[in-house]
Order: structure tokens, then sequence, then C-alpha cells
């Protein structure tokens, strides 16, 4: 038994390195980067975000091929699904307002190497789109002068056919991204205000489409002669709203500005609400109004809003419209050449990625090392390589961020709350007395009255002593007290938070594995009837039941700061909604992303693990007092002084009794 702990000693020390959590730092406000966006200004960068060419490309392209005229609902549906994960990001920004987003999150409730992963992702989500929304838009501002640009690169630069790469250098998307860099590298305040300039000129594009267009409407186009509201039936709608939820991906960026927000407890909460809510009608209205203007079937994938204004007869219309989709594909783009530098920031400042990320520019206060380098990379994958293959990649990291979110807020809600030993002395000053038993055996407090009650019978205190069980708070991780009587046996023994830990746990297992039915029962597994109907009651009962695990311990009762409403629900339905969209992305999808993974499990063993800051902390020696309790040298005062220094020590009393002993021990707490 001896030798297989010695044995196993290394494998449990390395799961501890692995899921070893961020200590944060008392003040949490303190930073090397420049706290000077407001809430309006965060509220811009989400919209930006969020409303950029799928505005203008997958309206039409999810009316016509998906949805019909119910694309209205799907964009609904998927705005709702959306702010269950903006929740979660929300109270995270504002409790824990550090940039790094969800890696950040990650890293303080779930563990290191998750969050490396987690973060490791968002690093490719973040540099795949930039370089994607630079091509869109190269080549919609191409399009617009008959592919002029494409002609001349083709014919007098370079063209190649090798697979995996663009058939040209895309000369034009690696300038904006490049100039887009050096814009942002001159710090938060430059990017804030061209961000805000092009969302204005982009929101006063949608302001004219909706008001042109409402004049134009037809309500004739959603009539049963044109294939009626949901041509495509329930089905349609739900796999409208899968497409649409992409629509929404970007609200994450004001969560990682959240450590240069000058105020971020108020407004990470209120600007990702703003932003949620400008974008979801957005969105909303102007499918509505395509729709309404021409008939759905008709519609023209790739331009659909420039095409109806077009077939209108109003062609002059269809140059504003792209005005604005090029202002939108705009603030996308510094969205997330924003967002990916500050991720990779917090990765290096812990000492999970190379330091070289980590440094700031002392006159502009941001990682312009990683800002450079980013951009140059992100510029370089638009010039050379075909990102089409590659797009569909963003979705899987969004979503397994998502994920990890909202599974850290319920860990996190569900710990208990850290106490100095200051606070503890404080309300207990002589932690050795203890109360009169005659006292404590004759006397009680009356819960309703308030009054002092006398109680003879043991049968009476005994009824009172179940009646505090069940109506105390306990601790945040402890079972309620409700809940005492029957699941105090089962549950009582463990440690505060530790059933909520394996209870998320259950809750994303029975996720995956209840969606895994809903998704390939009936088609890929060919499952019978009665083996797809008990499977989803075994794996449905298994989710509920770990929520209702979860609600039965006390929360932390922190009001501070926004908190998710209705947790664990909200964030249970969060990461039901994340696991069943992923498991509907292509299998090529998934092998990218396995390989991905292998890659950043390379960099984490090779370097991350071995320069990580909180495993450094861990090497340094504690305090002495703490060092020095296990000598045998008496009395717990004798052990104190003995490390304390000279000058301190020369005026102490020796511990000569037990009574010199206690009050030493008082004074020092």
């Amino acid at each position: 038994m001896a030798a297989c702990t010695r044995g196993c000693a290394p494998a449990v020390r390395l799961c501890q390195k692995l899921n070893r959590l961020k200590t944060l730092d008392d003040d949490m406000m303190s930073t090397s980067l420049k706290r000077c966006l407001s809430t309006v200004d965060l509220a811009m960068l989400g919209v930006g975000g969020m409303v950029g060419s799928g505005l203008y490309v997958l309206t039409g392209t999810v009316a016509k091929d998906t949805a019909g005229p119910a694309v209205v609902l799907s964009f609904l549906i998927a705005g709702f699904a959306s702010l269950l994960a903006a929740f979660c990001y929300a109270e995270f920004g504002a409790r824990v307002p550090k940039t790094g987003s969800a890696y950040m999150f990650t890293y303080v409730s779930v563990g290191e190497i998750w969050a490396f992963l987690i973060g490791w992702n968002v690093i490719l989500e973040y540099m795949i789109g930039g370089a994607a929304v630079a091509r869109a838009w190269s080549g919609y501002l191409d399009s617009m002068f008959n592919h002029t640009i494409q002609n001349f690169t083709e014919t007098h630069i370079l063209r190649w056919e090798v697979p995996f790469l663009a058939h040209y250098p895309d000369l034009l998307a690696a300038g904006i991204l490049v100039i887009a860099t050096f814009f942002i590298s001159f710090g938060v305040q430059v990017s804030s205000w061209l961000n805000h300039i092009f969302s204005t000129v982009s929101m006063v594009v949608i302001v004219f489409i909706l008001v042109f267009g409402f004049m134009l409407a037809e309500p004739a186009n959603w009539s049963l002669k044109e294939g009626g509201f949901a041509p495509f039936g329930v089905s349609g709608v739900m796999a409208g709203t899968a497409t649409c939820f992409y629509a929404f991906v970007g609200f994450d960026v004001i969560a990682a500005s959240s450590e240069e927000a000058r105020n971020p407890q108020k407004a990470i909460p209120i600007a990702t609400a703003i932003s949620l809510g400008m974008a979801a009608t957005a969105y909303i209205l102007v499918s509505t109004v395509l729709t309404l203007m021409v008939p759905w079937h008709t519609l023209d994938p790739n331009s659909a809003l420039s095409d109806a204004f077009f077939r209108r007869g109003y062609a002059w219309a269809g140059y504003i419209v792209a005005i604005g989709s090029i202002c939108a594909m705009n603030t996308v783009l510094l969205s997330n050449l924003f967002s990916l530098p500050r991720i990779v920031y917090a990765m290096a400042e812990d000492g999970l990625f190379f330091s070289f990320f980590s440094r700031v520019n002392p006159l502009t206060k941001v990682p312009v090392n990683a800002i450079l380098v980013s951009g140059i990379l992100m510029a370089t994958m638009a010039l050379i390589f075909d990102l089409e293959a590659l797009v569909q990649f963003l979705s899987i990291g969004t979503l397994l961020a998502y994920t990890f979110v909202a599974a850290s807020i319920i860990v996190l809600r569900f710990q208990p709350e850290k106490t100095s030993s200051k606070s503890n002395s404080s309300t207990s000053p002589n932690p050795n007395s203890e109360p009169s038993p005659a006292a404590s055996e004759s006397q009680n407090i009356a819960p309703d009255s308030g009054e002092l009650k006398e109680y003879e019978s043991f049968s009476d205190k005994l009824q009172l002593v179940e009646m505090q069980k069940t109506h105390e708070r306990r601790g945040p991780g402890q079972l309620k007290g409700r809940w005492e009587p029957y699941l105090g046996r089962v549950l009582g023994d463990y440690e505060p938070g530790e059933v909520v830990a394996f209870s998320v746990l259950g809750l994303m297992v029975s996720s995956l594995s209840l969606s895994s039915v809903v998704v390939f029962g009936n088609n890929q597994l060919n499952l019978p009837v009665w083996v797809f109907v008990l499977l989803l009651v075994m794996f449905s009962s298994a989710y509920l039941l770990s929520l209702a695990l979860i609600w039965a311990h006390e929360p932390q009762s922190n009001t501070k700061t926004f908190q998710v409403p209705l947790v664990p629900f909200v964030p249970g339905a969060s990461i039901l909604v994340n696991i069943f969209l992923m498991l509907k992305l292509s299998p090529h999808t998934w092998i990218r992303f396995v390989v991905w993974l292998a890659a950043g499990l390379l960099v984490y063993f090779g370097y991350g693990i071995w320069h990580s800051k909180e495993g450094l902390r861990e090497l340094q020696p504690k305090d002495m007092a703490a060092r020095y309790v296990v000598l045998p040298s008496g009395s717990l005062v004798e052990t104190v002084q003995s490390v304390q220094p000279e000058g301190q020590a020369d005026g102490q009393r020796p511990a000569s009794s037990p009574g010199s002993s206690a009050d030493d021990q008082h004074s020092k707490r």
C-alpha cells in the first residue's frame, strides 16, 4: 500500500499542477493597462463585434436556403440563446475585471490547463476570424469595381494553384490588416474612436435600410402564394437558429476589455445588455424588411440587401448599403485585432505563453508586441490562405469558450468565500473561550419573537435545533438547511463546493450525452424508437438531477456586482445549447480542432507548465510562522517569537505561563 502511494505521488502532483487556480490580487483594479473606456465605448465595441458582414450576407442566406421569412424567429431564438452566454460573461467581467475573457474566467475557477486550452482556441478563433473578415472586405470592395483588383493581381503579380492556398495573394486584405494594426498600437482610445466612427456610419445605414425598406414593404411576400411565413417548418427555423447564433459572436470583446474599463463593475453588464439588445434588434428588423421587400425565394445570398433595392428600382441605394457593409466589416476587424492581443497578453502575463508578449508600452499602455505580432500573422493568413475551409472552425472555439465560462459561473458561485484571519479573529476575539453550559441549555432565542424562551424538556430543545437547522443560512457550497434531513446523510460529509464541482461535471457529461442522442440518434445511429426514447429519458433525468443537486446548495450572497439570475439554470441551459451546436458541426471541423489542441498541449507542456507564475508562487517560501510552526519548540507563542525580527523580538515577553501565552496570541491577532 505504501509503495502504491509512493508510485501515485508524481501523478497526484501533476494533476495538482494541471488544475491549480489563478490567485487574484486583493486590488482588482490595479493594472499596467490604461483604464479609460466608458460604458458607451464598451457598448460600441460590442455592437461593432456583432453587427458585421453577417447583417448584409447572413440574413439573405438563411432566409433563402434555410428558414424563409421565419428567419425573424431564428434570429430571435438565437439572440435569446446568446443572452444566456452573455449573462455569464457580464458577471465575470464585473467580478474579475482583468483582461483575458474566457481564458481568465476559466483560470480562476476551473484550472490551469483548461484555461490554457480555452485561450489557445480563442487565439485561433480571432486569428482566422480577422483574416476571413479582411478577405470578405477585400472581395466586397473589389466586386464594386467589377473585380478589377483581382484581375490585375492575377495578371501582373502572381497566381498559383496550391491546395489550401488562395488562387492569388490578396494584397488588399493584408494591407487593411496592417493599417488597422498600426492604428490599434497607438492605444485603446484610438481604437475606440475608430470603432465609434465606423459603428456610427454602420448604424446610420441600418436606419436608412429600415426606414426606406419598410416604405417598400409588401405583406403579400409573406402570404401562402409565396410559400408562407415558415415554408421550411419548425425544423427550418431551428436550423436557421443554429446558423444565426454565430451572428451574435463578438460580445466577448466587452469582457476582454474589462481591465481597460473605468468602472467595470457597472459598465460591463450594462454595455453587454445594450450591445446585445441593439444587435438583436438590428438583425430581426433587417431580416423582416428584406423578406417583405422581395419574395424570399428570389433573394441573392451574396448581396441580398443591395440586390433587393436594385430589383425595386433603387440601384443608388445599393451603394449606400455597400458603404454600410464595409464600415460594419471594419468594426468586426477592429474587434478581432483588439481582443486577440489581450488574450495573448493575459496568457503571457501568467507565464503560460512566451513572456515577450507581456510587454506593455509605457506611453500607449497597450501590449504592443502582442498587437504587432498578431496583426502580422493575421495579415499573412489573409494574404495567402484560402480561409473558406477554416471559417467553420471559428464556431467550435467560440462554443467551447461559452461552455467553460458557463460552467465556471456555477463553480465560482458555490465556492466557499475566502475570509482572512483578521476578520475571523475580529469576530471571535477569544477562540479558546466556550459558552456557558448552563446558559446554553437553559435559554434560547425564539426564532419568531426574538425573545428569550426557556426550554425544560429535551424534546423541546431537539425541535428547536431542527428548526434552526432548517431556517439557518449556511456557508457557500454547503447543503441548504431545508435539505439536511433528506440529503444530509449522503452529502453532508463532503467539503463545501465539492458536490457542486462533481455535479457540474455530471451536467456537462449529461448535456453531451443528451445532445448526442438528439443529433445522431435517428440518422447516423439509426436507433430503434424505444431505445431513442429510453436514452432521452435517462440523460434528461441525469441533466435535471445535476441541476437539482447544485440548486440544493447555498450560493454566495455577494450583491456588489452583477450576478447571473437563476443560477444554475441559466448557465446550465447555456451549456446544453452550446454543446448541442458543437455537435452540429462537421467532422472535418472536429479533426482540425483535435490537431490544434494537440499543438496547444505541446506548447503548454513544453513551456507553460514550467513558467507558470502560479507554479513559481507555490515554490516560494511561505510566511515564516507557517514554516516553523511544526518545530517542537513549545507553545505557539514561542514559535512565532522565534521568527520575529530582532528589533521586535526584544520587546516581546517570554511565554512563561498559559495565561500570558493566550494574551500574546490575542494581541498578535
